[in-house]
């Protein structure tokens, strides 16, 4: 018998400028984002597209906004605060993940919500720190606005692109007028 190959996911890959770094993008062939990252090196995200999709392999070929994407993330960044909301996104997580970064779409922009309230929201009260492990583990921040994920105490607690960015797109977003406490 021959081994199983595992199979191969093709993404276009795109690089956007914001006001709080460098963005990259990832979009499959069915315009879906399947992944944002944070950084200003491609290799990074050729890195972590790989460790999220193992065993797969991930092929990246540049592309100018695909399917419209990178063109909508950059209007949330400019002001068009709900340009991301029916941004199609995919990913690859448990089902567990896949039901808490669900939820995280439902957030309204503008609102935070605490760990715990995010772990009741999934039916899963006693959770809490599962939640904050999936919340951490989401690929498609931004998109998926595990930003608006605060700690019970309203303080700012854990994101992948630092506290400092969660700290702007809180504010970029109305938030601190709601909540001084958090700033």
């Amino acid at each position: 018998m021959f081994p199983m190959l595992a199979a191969a996911l093709s993404f276009a890959l795109d690089h956007l400028s914001t006001p709080i770094g460098d963005l990259y993008l990832a979009a499959d062939d069915n315009g879906a984002l399947r992944a944002t990252f944070w950084t200003d090196r491609e290799a990074a995200i050729r890195n972590f597209l790989a460790r999220h999709y193992a065993p797969a392999r991930v092929d990246l070929f540049p592309e100018r906004n695909p399917y419209g994407l990178t063109e909508r993330v950059g209007a949330y960044f400019a002001g068009d605060l709900h340009s991301i909301d029916a941004i199609p996104v995919r990913s690859a997580g448990t089902p567990f993940q896949e039901t808490v970064w669900r939820v995280l779409r439902s957030i309204p922009c503008g609102t935070t919500i605490s760990y715990s309230e995010l772990a009741r929201r999934i039916g899963q009260s006693s959770a809490v720190r599962a939640v904050g492990l999936a919340n951490g583990a989401n690929p498609i921040g931004v998109v998926v606005p595990c930003h608006r994920v605060i700690g019970a105490n309203g303080a700012l607690t854990g994101y992948g692109g630092g506290i400092e960015r969660k700290r702007w797109l809180l504010q970029h977003e109305g938030v601190h007028e709601r909540s001084p406490r958090l700033f």
